[in-house]
């Protein structure tokens, strides 16, 4: 059976992605006025359909981690749950709290690594069936350039690259990210992109998709616009509730399928020449087309 990854979008960093009866939960926040409409939000009922769920919370700022996601259990304590988290939060009965570094075998299908943040906690990468998977919580650049003394910016971008450098090491010696979530963060006003333009430069996911954008969808679908690449493409899901579908074949190559959009041109044959005016080319293609 072909892997297939469902992906969506709940608000600011939080997202989920489910995969043959496992769910992956990451930073879920209902919005510092609980602006996620009741219709978007996650449901007992929802997590019931699940055989395995795990909650990712990358550190304790409020935007990262809203305490309802510890009423789930609570209220049905069957949930097949478990929390990971940061060491600086509180891990339940059910949890495991992790540092930068640390590795955990969650099932026979799911593990976890922590690595570093230039903020509060940790950034995760989750494999799942094979499928990688990193969110990089608060990890970014976090520079300001009209406050900031030309100093701290040079202490800010160093602390940034020491950060992601074992990152860089453990996509050279275990294998390409298939698919991240990374800040891409408005509020920092001019090149408030340095943070993921470098990560995208070092890293090279197939698949990048930002978060922490403060409800700037529009800023953020045009930078996904002019800087998708051969070698990382970018989808803007910027409305709650957005998802998209990744589809694996046996060779790993990905399929990105987007609800409700116009069919896509067909890709050319595998013996010619790829077309260079294509928004992407491989590792990935992307093909829009019904929800699967």
């Amino acid at each position: 059976m072909k892997p297939v990854l469902q992906v969506t979008y709940y608000l600011h960093s939080g997202f989920s992605c489910a995969m043959d009866g496992v769910l992956l939960i990451f930073d879920y926040w209902l919005g510092e006025h609980q602006e996620l409409p009741e219709s978007r939000r996650i449901t007992l009922d929802m997590l019931r359909q699940y055989k395995e769920i795990y909650v990712f919370i990358t550190h304790s700022h409020p935007d990262h981690f809203d305490p309802v996601v510890y009423s789930w259990w609570r209220d049905d304590p069957r949930l097949p749950i478990t929390y990971i988290v940061s060491d600086e939060l509180p891990k339940g009965s059910w949890g495991r709290a992790m540092r930068p570094g640390e590795h955990s075998v969650l099932s026979e299908r799911a593990e976890v690594t922590a690595f570093d943040s230039t903020d509060l906690g940790v950034s995760f990468l989750v494999t799942l069936d094979g499928i990688r998977i990193f969110h990089a919580g608060d990890l970014n650049f976090w520079h300001w350039r009209e406050e900031s003394t030309a100093q701290e910016i040079a202490e800010a971008e160093e602390d940034f690259h020491n950060a992601c450098r074992p990152i860089e090491r453990e996509v050279r010696e275990h294998g390409v990210f298939d698919l991240c979530f990374f800040p891409l963060d408005p509020r920092q006003g001019s090149l408030y992109d340095a943070g993921a333009n470098y990560f995208v430069m070092s890293v090279k996911p197939r698949l990048l998709v930002p978060m922490h954008f403060w409800e700037r969808g529009q800023l953020i679908s045009e930078y996904v616009r002019h800087n998708r690449s051969r070698s990382t493409e970018m989808i803007a899901l910027t409305h709650p509730g957005d998802t998209m579908t990744l589809e694996f074949d046996e060779d790993g190559f990905m399929r990105i399928v987007l609800p409700s959009a116009p069919p896509a041109r067909p890709a050319p044959p595998a013996e010619t020449e790829p077309d260079p005016f294509t928004d992407s080319d491989l590792p990935v293609t992307l093909e829009d087309g019904d929800e699967t």
